[in-house]
Formats: structure tokens, C-alpha cells, sequence
């Protein structure tokens, strides 16, 4: 058997290739929409994918599944109960797939949707014993996956009580040296305390996982998982995605180059309502096109882009270099946006010496925030980390936004009034920062360092 697992960090998001080393067959699970990496290794090992499956209607990124068909004769899976606007075959509860020496079994496992599955895989070129869990949300590294992403506390509550059973009857019935591959890892934000390592097995979670501790006791474990008070805001484009995954998205079919666009070009297009999206680090955002976006490059840019880029209009970006561009344009395409319509040919340098406008978003220190605190300048301290950074510790007198919900909740702050944005390291603050300036606040500092440094620095924290 050939097994590969593909980590995407910007996403916490892994998917997995299998191939029978007996029949050249192979299956990929958990699809992303960039699918040349799966077809690369499949001429890497001389397999032709014949079956592919999601474990259920993902709310964090665009499904590739429906890219499949149109490369090759492959037979889309799914679990029986997933309702799905493109042609699957439906797999019920402990019905197999046969690739050779390679049998893996379908679960029903609902907990985190309703529809979810898990996959058990069997090896028989090394005996008749389960060797793997795919087990998308149902089991976490240190974590499961939150139940509260598809209603009100009613609907989590149901779902927390699937969790229970799903983990007691088939879960934790597996073997303990059975390996668990989950499909969101590390960087994800379908858990609250996913750990840094992107697989476990069956044994460990069971003794180490602190989640799985109050499973004797139904209550307590439908409270544990209730209590959604310090697990990550849920970004505004998510309910989007699981639509989109449902209904099937459109095949990309051949992607255009974004041209390089000239000044004057950019410069209409932005006085049109094109939407400018800086991909620069936020120090090299201290001057920027005026109305422009920030999310920087890296491996937070799609949760974030997702987070404040309005996804009914045309995107212009402005880049470090040109080689971020295909970088930019796959983050974009895997949570669901349209290519941009082109990007600012020669950066902010062009921009500047053309003498364009340029707005100044200026950037402070913690020590330069510390003094400005203690002066009568009715300054806000405005904090967009996650709910449990929060109460982990923050600045006193601050106030608690999320950078998911500060598109919906800017009005919320005083246009009048100075505000200074904090976040964990000044990433997450310039862009909250950039939709305050594009909403048209005038006067808005971002704190490089964030809390990182405030703490660094042994300055006033108040839990």
C-alpha cells in the first residue's frame, strides 16, 4: 500500500492519497481544489485515481472533489446521508471500498455535521488488522472538532450528543495502536486546542485526550462540548463554504494569468469599487493605497482574506514581489473567490513615484502604546484576538472584537475617536486596521508586537 498525507498550514487542512500497490488503484480523500498535487503523485507512483470522497460538507474551504471528474473516470463517494447537488455513489454505514490488498470501511460518525463519516483502512499486505482512522472531525490531535457550526445551541447540543455516541460505539472501539489521520490539524479553527502534530492513534487520545475524559458522563461531556466560550470566532465566509461544498463547485477549468495592471489602470479600478487587497507585511503597509485591504502573505492569509475581503466584487492586489502572486490566487480559489482581476504592475514603488495618493496607517511600538495610555486623548485599545487569548490575559481598558466579526461590528467604534488595534503579534491588527481605515477611520494605530511584546515587556495585563 502507498499512503501520502498533504498538509496545507493556511487552512489547518489535511488530505490523504492511497494506492494499492496490487492494482495501481488509488483514492483520495478530503479533496483541495488545487488538484495537480494528487495527479502528480499519482504518476510519481505509476497509480491512476479511480475514487475520491470528502468526510463531510467542509465549512473551512472549497471542496476539489468536483475538479476530479473532469481529469479523469473517477467515481465520486460519500456518505449515505450527505445531500449533495452533484452525482455521488453513497456509501452506508460499514460498507467497504476494495482497491486490492487496500479495504477501507465507511463510518457514520456525526458530531461534528450530521452527515460525517470516517474511514477505517485495512492493509492485508500486512495482516487483517485495522491500520488507520481517517477520522475527518470525529477525533482531533488533543481535540474533537466543534459541534456548533451548522445552528443555534439547540442544534450543538444535538450534535454533541451524536458526538457522544459516535465516540463511544465506534471510535473508541478501534484498536489502540490503530494511527488517527484527522482532516483538520493544526492552524485549523474547527477545534479550540488542536495540537501541533498532524497524526495519533487510537491509545494516545484515549489516555492523553482531555476531551474524551468525560465520556462516561453524557452531561458532562454535552456541557464540555457546549461551552463554546474560548473556541476561535467562526470567520464570516464559513456558512458560504458549506453551501458551496453542498451544492458542488464550479469546475475551475483553465485558469487566466492575473496581468499586471498599470497605475492609472489600478487607480480606476479602485475609484470603480475594485476591491485592493495589500498582500504586504503590515510594517510595509504603513503606506498604502488608500481604501486597500491588508492581509499579508503567510500562513494565516486565507482565514483572514476570508475574513474582511468582500467576496461579490473584483480584487486587485498589491504584492511584495511578483513571485507571491500564484500564492495569493490558490489561497484565494481554495475559500471560494473569483482570480483577481490583475495586480499592480511594479508595487507601491510604481504607485509612489507615479505621485498617487497614499494613506499612512501609522505603526507603534508597546512602549509608544503605554504612553499614549496614560494621556487624556480618550484613545480606545481595541483587541481582535480569539476569544481565548482574551482571557488568557489582556491590556486593561481594552476592548474585545474579534478580527472575524470587525467587518460586522465596526460601527461599533466611534469614528471620532483614536483607536489603537492589538492583536497577538501586529498581523491580525493591521488588518482589522485596514477595514477601520477603509470604513473610514481616521485616526488608527497598529501595534507591532501585539501582546507578544506587551507581555515581553512586563507590561499591565488584567485578566
Amino acid at each position: 500500500m502507498f499512503f501520502k498525507q498533504f498538509y496545507l498550514e493556511s487552512l489547518g487542512h489535511a488530505s490523504y492519497f492511497v494506492g494499492s500497490e496490487e492494482t495501481g488503484d488509488a483514492f483520495v480523500l478530503d479533496v483541495r481544489r488545487d488538484v495537480d498535487t494528487y495527479f502528480q503523485t499519482a504518476r510519481e507512483q505509476g497509480m491512476r485515481i479511480r475514487y475520491a470522497c470528502d468526510t463531510h460538507q467542509h465549512n473551512d474551504y472549497l471542496t476539489g472533489i468536483c475538479e476530479l471528474p473532469e481529469r479523469g473516470d473517477i467515481e465520486l463517494l460519500s456518505g449515505a446521508r450527505a445531500e449533495l447537488g452533484y452525482a455521488v455513489t453513497p456509501m452506508d454505514d460499514g460498507q467497504r471500498l476494495e482497491m486490492g490488498e487496500v479495504s477501507i470501511e465507511f463510518l457514520h460518525t456525526p458530531g461534528h455535521t450530521p452527515e460525517h463519516i470516517s474511514l477505517v483502512l485495512t492493509d492485508r499486505s500486512r495482516g487483517d488488522e485495522p491500520a488507520i482512522f481517517f477520522s475527518g472531525g470525529a477525533l482531533l490531535v488533543g481535540d474533537l472538532a466543534r459541534p456548533d457550526l451548522l445552528g443555534g445551541s439547540e442544534e450543538a447540543k444535538k450534535s454533541a450528543e451524536a458526538f457522544c455516541q459516535t465516540l463511544q460505539s465506534k471510535v473508541l472501539t478501534l484498536p489502540d495502536f490503530v494511527e488517527v489521520y484527522p482532516t483538520h490539524v493544526a492552524g485549523s479553527l474547527c477545534g479550540g486546542n488542536i495540537g501541533s502534530r498532524l497524526s495519533t492513534t487510537v491509545g494516545y487520545e484515549r489516555r492523553m485526550n482531555q476531551l474524551l475524559a468525560r465520556l462516561t458522563d453524557v452531561d458532562g461531556f454535552v456541557g464540555q462540548c457546549m461551552d463554546l466560550t474560548d473556541l476561535p470566532s467562526v470567520p464570516p465566509y464559513w456558512p458560504r463554504m458549506r453551501k458551496l461544498n453542498s451544492e458542488g463547485p464550479p469546475p475551475l477549468g483553465v485558469l487566466a494569468d492575473p496581468p499586471p495592471l498599470g497605475v492609472d489602470e489600478v487607480d480606476r479600478l479602485r475609484r470603480d469599487g475594485v476591491t485592493v487587497l495589500d498582500c504586504r507585511s503590515p510594517e510595509a503597509f504603513t503606506a498604502h493605497i488608500p481604501g486597500a485591504l491588508n492581509v499579508g502573505v503567510g500562513t494565516s492569509f486565507a482565514t483572514w482574506a476570508g475574513s474582511v475581503v468582500p467576496y461579490d466584487r473584483p480584487i486587485v492586489l498589491v504584492l511584495e514581489q511578483p513571485g507571491d502572486l500564484w500564492e495569493v490566487c490558490w489561497q484565494l480559489l481554495r475559500i471560494g473567490y473569483e482570480l483577481p482581476v490583475g495586480w499592480l504592475s511594479g508595487g507601491m514603488f510604481a504607485w509612489r513615484t507615479a505621485g498617487m495618493p497614499i494613506d499612512i496607517l501609522p505603526q507603534w511600538t508597546v512602549w509608544e502604546l503605554n504612553e499614549q495610555i496614560g494621556k487624556p486623548n480618550d484613545l480606545m485599545v481595541l483587541d481582535v484576538r480569539q476569544p481565548a487569548e482574551w482571557s488568557a490575559g489582556h491590556i486593561p481598558q481594552a476592548v474585545h472584537i474579534t478580527g472575524a466579526e470587525i467587518r460586522r461590528r465596526a460601527d461599533e467604534i466611534p469614528k471620532g475617536r483614536p483607536v489603537a488595534v492589538v492583536c497577538g503579534s501586529g498581523f491580525r491588527s493591521s488588518v482589522a486596521a485596514s477595514v477601520l481605515k477603509r470604513q473610514g477611520h481616521k485616526a488608527v494605530f497598529n501595534v507591532l508586537g501585539g501582546m507578544t511584546g506587551w507581555q515581553a515587556e512586563s507590561l499591565p495585563v488584567t485578566p
